[in-house]
């Protein structure tokens, strides 16, 4: 028999007293199973007490019977076979003793309890004979030793997170590697213990290259992958380029959304559109600094990013992916990651490119630098084009590369010169046709019309001189004035470049943003109707329209003419509009703006024209809903006819002025 059922030898039978092992009534009767029994010294104690209380109480019961009647049991003569001194039995009372003895067993297993708990916080708490002193402290402002065990906890793997870190640092190089490769191995067990992960993940995070085996685990659990730096998902993703651009993707969708929002923000200012950012600003944004992290200094994965924007360009020909494409690169060379910037060839020619975006103009010193690098391409690197074209290709580009070029022509009307074959043009034409190029891959520069040098560039820089002949006129004095009206009419050589040539195209919209932007309305009217078919629908391109709806901000007082709306309305905007919806919801913040200006017949007019229909996009009726609440608005401030007929008249007496005295 074990030391839970032994009988102590001496002892009477046991007494059942209706208690389980903690002091509590237990429901059965029947035979208690071994987890019933309370420990050995417990039990024995009990025993003890039992057989201590009996006989003592089955001692003052013969005394009292001693003392009394001759029929005592005392006084009977004693039973055959049995000794005279053996006390008769006599029933205890169970109340009495089960209450006595469940008392004093509660008592004793508490005690056993707490000295057990101490005996516990003693060998497993913090071994230090100074902090011992210092524990009933804790304990005297409430402070749980949990809580104290776990500061202690945090601070010392804070210490050894540091360790592993100065050990990175320290040393020569295969010294460290290896230490922290023999941490790693002996540590690795742990790592999905969230207390010590970040152990863990330090040490796996200064390594170059953890084991093969350990990536994998890594990479199958979910959760160890999110918990992981992006130092040892660099390492997983340059081996694995589809779970790389899982994360990439949702980055770019993030990008072009964000470019898009700004094209159609309801602000319209001349002073802060799409291209007002610096560039540096623009690099500071999330996902050019998420893309940057990422790549870090790895070759292989700027290289998948790189395919990742040219597949992306290619399928939507969404000229936004271009913009990040020179922006990633410019990010990563402002970090000085010298082994990527080495090794891209556009490294320079986009640093060169970058300084004049800033500036928003090539000068004649930065255009030659830049024609250079198209030189210097070698033969067998024609594919270098490529990467250019599509630098080039980024609206930024494109905008600086155009503003300079409208700049380049009024120069050379001052200078009475005719326009050549110049850097600028080689720039344009290489940024227009990046798509074709790339998806051709027929990397070859292309050439520039003849046509658009002799005859286009002289047409746009006959439009200028006929400004300046206007606003010449208009200063001279009434005398000397001559009848002079502006031209309206367009030549049908103008229309047609704008059709066939995206060159052509591109500058002439510059040309016209030029002269809105100068407030020139006469100008503007004369080449609206021009801009109703052009190369690729660019006059109805969000960038230009963006742009255009801004600096119609400074016509605001022309809006009230009948004429002015008429042409930009009806014979512009409104062409369009029912099969883009785009361009209705540029129409659409530009009313949002300038509602107040237009005449309330016309107003009515272009809100019923307006109106989205089922098919329409979310965006279109939120800007119609916002012009609804803008003129429901405009109509409470009006005064109603009958107020303004009640309003007298302001009638003041004139002063009497007295007549000088000596008239």
């Amino acid at each position: 028999m074990s030391g839970w059922t032994s009988q102590p030898e001496g002892l009477p039978p046991r007494v059942s007293l209706g208690l389980d092992a903690h002091g509590e009534q237990s429901e059965g009767t029947g035979p208690r199973s071994r987890s019933h029994f309370v420990p050995p010294v417990s039990a024995r104690l009990l025993w003890k007490h039992t057989y201590l209380f009996d006989r003592e109480h089955k001692q003052g019961e013969w005394q009292a019977e001693g003392e009394g009647e001759a029929g005592s049991p005392r006084s009977r003569e004693p039973h055959a076979g049995l000794d005279p001194r053996t006390p008769p039995e006599r029933k205890v009372d169970s109340s009495v003793f089960a209450t006595t003895l469940g008392c004093e067993l509660h008592s004793r297993l508490c005690l056993t309890r707490r000295e057990s708990g101490s005996r516990e916080r003693t060998e497993n708490g913090v071994l230090l004979p100074s902090l011992q002193s210092a524990l009933p402290f804790l304990d005297l402002h409430g402070t749980p030793r949990l809580e104290f065990h776990q500061s202690v906890f945090d601070e010392l793997r804070d210490k050894l997170l540091e360790r592993v870190s100065a050990i990175a640092s320290e040393g020569k190089a295969e010294e460290r590697y290896k230490k922290l490769e023999d941490l790693l191995e002996k540590s690795f067990s742990l790592v999905k213990m969230p207390s010590l992960q970040p152990v863990v993940m330090c040490v796996m995070k200064h390594l170059p290259k953890v084991p093969e085996k350990k990536l994998k685990l890594v990479m199958a659990d979910k959760e160890l992958y999110r918990a992981c730096a992006v130092e040892v998902k660099r390492q997983i993703w340059q081996d694995n380029q589809a779970l790389f651009g899982d994360e990439v993707s949702p980055l770019l969708k993030q990008y072009i959304l964000e470019k898009e929002s700004a094209l159609f923000s309801t602000e319209l200012s001349v002073l802060h559109n799409f291209f007002s950012p610096s560039p540096k600003t623009r690099r500071q944004g999330e996902v050019v600094q998420k893309l940057t992290q990422m790549v870090g200094k790895n070759v292989k994965l700027y290289d998948m990013v790189l395919q990742f924007l040219r597949t992306l360009f290619l399928r939507t020909r969404n000229v936004h992916y271009c913009t990040l494409r020179a922006e990633l690169l410019m990010s990563l060379h402002e970090l000085d990651v010298g082994d990527i910037c080495s090794v891209d060839p556009c490294h320079k020619f986009t640093w060169c490119l970058d300084a004049c975006i800033r500036e928003r103009f090539v000068d004649s010193k930065r255009a030659r630098e830049l024609q250079g690098f198209l030189d210097g391409v070698k033969k067998g690197q024609e594919q270098v084009l490529g990467d250019l074209s599509m630098i080039l290709c980024d609206p930024f580009a494109i905008n600086t590369l155009s503003l300079s070029t409208v700049r380049h022509l009024q120069e050379l009307v001052g200078q009475e010169t005719l326009p050549r074959v110049s850097a600028l043009g080689r720039l344009l034409a290489l940024g227009q046709g990046a798509w074709d190029m790339i998806d051709s891959q027929v990397f070859k520069e292309p050439k520039m019309e003849v046509e658009l040098i002799t005859r286009f560039l002289p047409m746009l820089m006959s439009f200028v001189v006929d400004d300046h002949t206007f606003n010449v006129d208009q200063k001279l004095p009434a005398e000397e004035k001559a009848p002079v009206t502006y031209p309206n009419t367009l030549p049908e050589s103008f229309t047609k470049f704008l059709q066939e040539q995206r060159m052509a195209c591109e500058v002439g919209l510059y040309y016209v943003l030029h002269i809105t932007k100068q407030r020139n309305k006469n100008a503007l009217l004369r080449l609206l109707p021009g801009l109703v078919e052009t190369f690729g629908d660019l006059a109805f391109g969000d960038i230009f329209l963006h742009l255009l709806m801004g600096n119609l901000a400074l016509l605001a007082d022309e809006f009230a003419l009948e004429d002015f709306c008429r042409s930009l309305f009806d014979g512009f905007l409104l062409t369009a509009s029912p099969r883009k919806e785009s361009v209705q919801r540029h129409a659409l913040r530009l009313l949002i703006h300038l509602h107040h200006r237009v005449a309330p017949s016309k107003l009515e007019a272009l809100r019923k024209a307006l109106e989205p229909t089922g098919q329409s996009g979310e965006a279109v009726k939120e800007l119609y809903s916002q012009l609804g609440e803008k003129l429901e608005q405009l109509e409470h401030r009006k005064p109603s006819p009958a107020q303004v007929a009640e309003t007298p008249a302001l009638e003041l007496p004139l002063p009497t002025v007295s007549a000088p005295a000596g008239l």
